[in-house]
């Protein structure tokens, strides 16, 4: 059985990627005479305000990560419980301090002469903000994550997988299976879920961006939006998992060559390939 698994994806904004951009959206769009880094601190301090906020009123935990923290490990009985209650649910929220390029300025103060105005110049660097993860139980994907950088121009990163997915949308359609950890060890279908697995793609991704966008507390706004900055997605890191499960497995008196020989992984630009094995019944 062949299926997307891990996928982990970009959010950027595609009007904020240069300095001509970033003048024009303080400007033109939010309306002030100076593109000063002073408005892009404002909407910062707005977001991180707004996420205190969703937080205290949903009664949802928030988590600061430590160094060297296994993010998904800490935030694992958070997943499990919202899991129990089978809605959709924003697991718990982590906070990280993680280095991303950003927008910064330089500039010069006024001048003190007549009709003189401070100027700024933007440009990337790289700076360390504060990050929030958001956890999510879906009811279509299972465990996910929405990662929201707080300084402009607010990337996202975004973490989904297939496999969860697919194992939902079987038990809607009435397939049974036997699950692994991260795939199918059987079904009472394979043609079935293969179609299923085959279904997965850009579509079924944007709507769940577009669940969420509409419940989490974001930098950008509708009228940000409606003036043509806002997010879109592409691909980070995507994993194609080929699962292979024996009915009658070959033992080493029938063979020679060890299985693990004759399975490879192999790399391609902008996805990742692996071959997983299970013996029957259990996965090797």
């Amino acid at each position: 059985m062949e299926c997307l698994d891990r996928l982990y994806l970009n959010g950027y904004v595609p009007t904020l990627q240069t300095s001509g951009a970033v003048v024009n959206f303080l400007t033109h769009h939010l309306g002030f005479p100076i593109p000063s880094p002073a408005v892009v601190n404002r909407i910062g301090e707005t977001f991180r305000t707004a996420v205190d906020v969703f937080a205290k009123t949903n009664g949802i935990p928030v988590v600061r990560f430590g160094k060297g923290d296994r993010k998904v490990e800490v935030m694992r009985p958070y997943l499990t419980r919202a899991a129990a209650a089978g809605v959709n649910a924003v697991a718990a929220i982590g906070v990280a301090q993680e280095f991303t390029m950003a927008w910064t300025a330089s500039g010069t103060p006024r001048s003190g002469a007549a009709g003189s105005a401070p100027y700024f110049a933007w440009y990337r660097a790289e700076r360390r903000v504060t990050c929030y993860y958001f956890y999510l139980w879906d009811a279509d994907f299972g465990p996910a994550f929405m990662k929201v950088c707080a300084y402009f121009p607010y990337p996202m990163k975004i973490w989904l997988n297939g496999h969860e997915w697919a194992k939902r949308q079987a038990t809607t359609a009435g397939i049974g299976f036997t699950a692994l950890s991260n795939g199918f060890a059987t079904c009472t279908d394979a043609v079935g879920v293969q179609a299923i697995c085959d279904r997965l793609g850009p579509g079924t991704i944007g709507v769940f961006c577009e669940r969420w966008w509409a419940r989490l507390p974001l930098p950008l706004t509708p009228k940000d939006r409606a003036a043509g900055y806002w997010w879109e997605v592409s691909m980070r890191q995507v994993e194609v998992s080929r699962t292979i499960v024996f009915d009658a497995p070959a033992t080493a008196e029938h063979s020679s060559r060890p299985w693990s020989r004759t399975t490879s992984t192999s790399a391609v630009p902008s996805t990742s390939r692996s071959s997983s094995t299970a013996a029957s019944p259990a996965r090797r």
